[in-house]
């Protein structure tokens, strides 16, 4: 038993500290409602826009069933924007300094901050979903395969937010973040078959799209949630498209494995200055 405890208590101090950070994250996000305008307003914005000023050309209402997917990943992946631009904030104010100097770990620090914006992008979700079932998207499949889903996603968005905390610590300012997460992910998001068929694209922007981990998201969601792409989009091909829940979980695992750690190097750097 004793060994049990000296194992634990590490991980249990960690999970509580994240927990603290993370309470602290979203009382800043109560107290200053106006941040929630870019989770909510923005992906309402998309759905509408895309939904009825694009959709009557690309396919009316079966367009809106194949819309949503993608607006979901696009969302979650701009929500990304919340942890980038909130840890430059936090270290241009010296917040960063303060919680460097209490008995706490590193990883609590980016791991409260991350899942504060967890729980942003499960609202945007949710407001997304209701706006969906106004515009006539429907979940067609079963309740397990949609919260496998809505899961995928959510790890998705898990994993962006990591790559948001490495481009906020890398980000000398605010200012410099904000357009920072915009650089990168403007045309990840639009390189995809979040909004059209992939097989539309000219030749290098295809091959680009067909493995890029948004298309593979939206894909999944599709997949789970049984909307299929209007009748005149080409069908995806590759073996991305035909495995794309697996493809969908192996990039997010690979972001993860790749952005925790630098993240965690690059915090121990400006942390000590």
């Amino acid at each position: 038993m004793p060994r049990i405890h000296l194992d634990s208590g590490p991980r249990l101090r960690v999970l509580r500290d994240s927990a603290i950070v993370a309470y602290r994250n979203l009382l800043t996000i109560l107290r200053v409602p106006t941040l929630l305008v870019t989770a909510t307003i923005q992906p309402l914005m998309f759905v509408f826009l895309f939904a009825y000023i694009f959709g009557g050309t690309l396919g009316g209402n079966q367009y809106r069933e194949f819309l949503l997917a993608g607006i979901f990943t696009q969302t979650v992946a701009f929500n990304a924007a919340f942890t980038t631009v909130g840890l430059a904030n936090d270290l241009q104010k010296g917040i960063i300094d303060r919680m460097r100097t209490l008995p706490m770990s590193r990883l609590a620090v980016l791991m409260g901050r991350t899942l504060s914006d967890l729980m942003v992008n499960v609202l945007s979700i949710a407001v997304m979903v209701g706006c969906g079932y106004v515009v006539g998207w429907r979940i067609n499949g079963g309740i397990a395969d949609a919260a496998l889903a809505f899961g995928v996603i959510l790890l998705f968005a898990f994993a962006m937010s990591w790559l948001g905390a490495l481009t906020g610590l890398f980000s000398p300012n605010v200012e410099v973040a904000q357009s920072a997460g915009l650089i990168w992910l403007f045309p990840l998001s639009f390189i995809s078959s979040a909004f059209i068929s992939s097989q539309s694209l000219p030749g290098p922007l295809r091959v680009i799209a067909e493995w890029n981990p948004i298309t593979a998201v939206a894909g999944a969601g599709r997949e789970l949630f049984d909307n299929d792409a209007p009748p005149t989009f080409a069908p995806a091909t590759g073996w991305p498209a035909d495995h794309c829940i697996e493809y969908a979980v192996m990039c997010s695992v690979a972001i993860l494995a790749i952005a925790v750690p630098l993240a965690l190097l690059r915090y121990r750097k400006v942390a000590s200055h």
